[in-house]
């Protein structure tokens, strides 16, 4: 739609450093409706009018347009209730709604900035809120609403019915209305009372299961340390005749024992699909990371460890093999080195607006972008049958950064001890396209999500496949998709790398790498090893990254041309299809 500061190409479109500002369309003839979250993505728009055109439909949702002055949608055929979404427009200058047709009650607008105001001639119904804003219009601004009342209005407001009714059936329904009220009390009178002794009766048998389970010495005690969540379900299967013991991979990495590894400082780090996870500090100085494993298949002691070591002979730079294993009958635990700076998502999501936000510069994501890709290819390349995804759970919480930065991709192979059906509510193999229409798995499954990948490293957005509780996600490939149609292509990428110069024409490239990637047909997808070719090829900027760059100092190589032929290589993609 717009691109930096040239001018757009459509008409009545106005923009400011690549963001649109304003939509002005007036007395353009225009029908049909509006999606009610066809704002969503314009966080920069201020000022937006469609008066005197035949739009119809519901109002639109503005609760992410917050630099909105002024809305002009007069002289419509709009149809509802005024949308909540406005009552939070702090910037809000000037409201105009008038001749639609809106019902429902006006909302409590109470907003300083709001100077101008007008919804008459509607349908709208029942008192006009009592705020300074609002009381402060003349009754104009209110005109040709039959069921509207109070002040500003010709009509009073009955105190009990909110309603203008003659005497007689105001006496009729005050005396169903207060019995009405009656019953509905003693309604919820009787429910509270319920509430009150069912509460009182879980009270006692949590009680009574809680003493049970510290006689047992079942539960942890509450200076415990976290390390004891480890130690108490291991030391009691051992007690129990059940002892194991660790077994490490490796030959040359450093050994220690069960018992060390019971007695060190435990920290937790988090709740994973598969398991709880967590930081051990052993005396002898090393970190491990410990992960409990559950809801596995129920394999016997040589299936487990022959699955193990299938996993742990993956050997390459960008991979991170288990360090040592333990297997008893009820637990298992895997155990891996440690990696001092997190995972790709929390570097790429973390802190996003605080000052304490370290910048996550284009060549560093290139360069995670190309040690996944790696790493991949080699997981690929060590697999022989089509008909599974090597890692079947690629994801940015998945992947790594060691003490210098470097990729380390975790987590692959887990399909070949996980059950079936817990794997495919949790791993992304089983969110591809061709899995949720036709229930398939293939090498091209990993390709998606590798494609997927990288437009989360482009965007700056979290995917909705693979969003961790309590973050919501996008879906990316249908929301690019989306933008190179409707010409919006310059808001795709996230604004702490489209600031570079020179990153440009990478990130474009990247994109078109990505949509290859996340295409619906898996035969159409390319193999990831000619992928990760492509990748290796894309250049990276050769500017310096300490530099702060306007949007108006971007590479002037990069036009609206360049994005125009990325969005038609995409389009005519989809035409293909």
């Amino acid at each position: 739609m717009c691109y930096m500061n040239t001018t757009p190409y459509w008409h009545g479109i106005r923009c400011l450093n690549g963001r649109v500002t304003s939509i002005i369309l007036e007395s353009m003839g225009l029908t049909g409706e509006i999606k009610n979250d066809a704002f969503v993505n314009l966080a920069e728009l201020s000022i937006l009018s469609f008066t005197n055109n035949s739009i119809s439909g519901n109002l639109m949702d503005f609760a992410n347009n917050q630099k909105l002055r002024k809305i002009d949608l007069s002289g419509n055929k709009f149809l509802g209730e005024i949308p909540l979404s406005l009552l939070y427009l702090s910037s809000l200058e000037s409201l105009l709604l008038q001749e639609n047709n809106l019902t429902g009650p006006i909302p409590a607008f109470n907003q300083s900035s709001l100077k101008t105001f007008n919804v008459s001639h509607n349908n709208l119904s029942g008192p006009i809120p009592k705020t300074n804003t609002l009381q402060s219009f003349p009754l104009s601004s209110y005109a040709d609403n039959e069921k509207l009342c109070g002040p500003s209005t010709p009509s009073t407001c009955n105190t009990r019915n909110n309603v203008v009714e003659s005497s007689s059936e105001n006496s009729n329904d005050h005396g169903g209305s207060s019995r009405f009220t009656a019953i509905l009390v003693v309604v919820n009178v009787i429910v509270l009372v319920i509430i009150f002794f069912l509460f009182i009766i879980y009270y006692k048998k949590y009680k009574k299961l809680k003493k049970e389970l510290k006689a047992k010495n079942l539960l942890p005690k509450e200076d415990e340390r976290d390390s004891t969540i480890v130690e108490r379900s291991t030391e009691q299967r051992t007690h129990e005749g059940d002892k194991g013991k660790l077994v490490f991979m490796e030959n040359n990495e450093p050994r220690f024992e069960l018992d060390d590894l019971l007695k060190a400082s435990a920290e937790g780090l988090g709740k994973g699909n598969f398991g709880n996870c967590y930081k051990a500090m052993l005396e002898i100085g090393q970190v491990v990371v410990v992960k409990r494993l559950r809801d596995l298949k129920p394999l016997s002691k040589e299936e487990f460890v022959r699955q193990v070591s299938a996993i742990a002979d993956q050997k390459h730079p960008n991979l991170l093999p288990p360090l040592a294993y333990y297997y008893s009958k009820d637990e298992k635990l895997f155990l891996y080195r440690f990696a001092a700076h997190g995972n790709l998502f929390n570097r790429l999501h973390g802190g996003k607006g605080t000052r304490d936000r370290v910048p996550f510069r284009w060549s560093a994501r290139l360069a995670a972008v190309r040690g996944v890709g790696r790493a991949m290819e080699h997981l690929h390349y060590r697999t022989r049958s089509e008909t599974t995804a090597p890692h079947g759970n690629l994801k940015s919480s998945n992947v790594l950064l060691d003490e210098n930065e470097e990729v380390l991709v975790s987590d692959y192979g887990l399909s070949s001890l996980i059950a079936t059906p817990i794997a495919a509510q949790r791993m992304v193999s089983f969110k591809t396209p061709e899995y949720q229409s036709h229930k398939r798995i293939s090498k091209k499954s990993d390709v998606w999500s590798y494609g997927c990948l990288l437009l989360e490293l482009l965007t700056g957005k979290i995917p909705a496949h693979s969003a961790p509780p309590g973050f919501n996600g996008v879906d990316l490939c249908s929301w690019v998709h989306r933008a190179v149609r409707e010409e919006w292509t310059a808001e795709i990428f996230d604004p702490e790398i489209a600031v570079q110069r020179g990153a440009n024409q990478g990130m474009l490239r990247l994109m078109q790498i990505a949509m290859k990637c996340c295409d619906k047909s898996p035969e159409r997808r390319p193999d990831i090893s000619e992928v990760v070719a492509e990748v290796e090829a894309v250049r990276v900027a050769v500017d310096s990254e300490d530099e702060e760059l306007s949007y108006s100092s971007l590479d002037p190589s990069v036009t609206d041309d360049s994005l125009s032929a990325t969005a038609s290589a995409i389009i005519a993609d989809d035409r293909r299809r």
